[in-house]
């Protein structure tokens, strides 16, 4: 499967990605140094992350997906 995500943060933030799986566990492999530069210590104890998937399809090539 392949999937084109988009993972809202409750500051606004929005991160895009594209993987190789849908599973509910898999927030990308961003780079959590920058995610956890734009929280303070407090935003970071409690917060909600939102994951959505703009795109799927079963079998695509990476071009594809990168075009996308």
């Amino acid at each position: 499967m392949s999937v084109i995500y988009k993972i809202t943060y409750p500051n606004g933030k929005i991160y895009s990605g594209h993987g190789r799986t849908s599973s509910i566990a898999y927030f990308g492999n961003s780079n959590s140094r920058l995610i956890q530069n734009d929280f303070t210590r407090e935003e970071s104890l409690v917060f909600t992350v939102t994951k959505e998937i703009l795109w799927e399809l079963s079998i695509a090539p990476l071009e594809e997906i990168n075009q996308k």
